[in-house]
């Protein structure tokens, strides 16, 4: 067998590999390691969509955990992502699985940094995706910040002081942040973009 020959069945069989252990810890309830997280999210079979990218910023190893907790509730947001129609679609909530996973569909004014505030939630996890426009995000970890204004379990949310970094948020990627690990500070300005067009899907947190 010529040498690029078994370097191809070697990687088919890696990943091949890889995608039966995902599938044995998904069913038994078991988190992937660090690497084969990271695998995972490379090979993007969970996405579907070579337009969509997600941020650098992604704690993989929880999507991957999060994912197999409860795959049917991400691939219904996935997919809602994906839809021709999103410029189309009103301001407003809207369900997409019950309660487990919605949509808050957003069109409006972005904002200076210091009229905005990192937040976080306990029972549900965000994808946030700008799909006309661009603003800016920070994301830090809860750990180690400071609470501003303790949780309100009514509006699923609180407050924190934080130092993080901050990524633009545009039509070509997407975030993901997890309830209890990361704070974020959404909707913040970016120049010569006064308005954008966004969505952020609240998928229900598991396992």
């Amino acid at each position: 067998m010529h040498s690029f020959s078994r370097r191809l069945l070697s990687a088919l069989t890696l990943l091949t590999a890889l995608s039966m252990c995902f599938e044995l810890q998904a069913q038994s309830g078991k988190a992937l390691g660090k690497k084969e997280s990271k695998e995972w999210f490379k090979e993007r079979k969970w996405l579907s969509n070579d337009n969509l990218v997600p941020h650098k910023s992604i704690d993989q190893q929880e999507l991957a955990r999060q994912y197999s907790a409860h795959k049917d509730w991400w691939d219904k947001a996935f997919a809602y992502m994906q839809r021709d129609d999103l410029a189309s679609i009103k301001p407003g909530r809207y369900p997409i699985d019950g309660e487990n996973v919605f949509v808050i569909v957003s069109d409006g004014p972005t904002k200076e940094l210091a009229k905005t505030k990192y937040e976080s939630h306990k029972v549900y996890a965000d994808i946030h995706y700008v799909f006309d426009g661009k603003e800016k995000i920070g994301i830090a970890p809860v750990e180690g910040s400071t609470v501003t204004e303790p949780y309100d379990a009514e509006k699923e949310i609180m407050f924190h002081e934080a130092k993080g970094k901050y990524y633009e948020e545009n039509p070509e990627t997407f975030f993901v942040v997890f309830p209890g690990k990361d704070a974020h500070r959404p909707g913040v300005k970016v120049e010569g973009y006064d308005t954008v067009k966004k969505i952020v899907i609240k998928v229900r947190a598991g396992g």
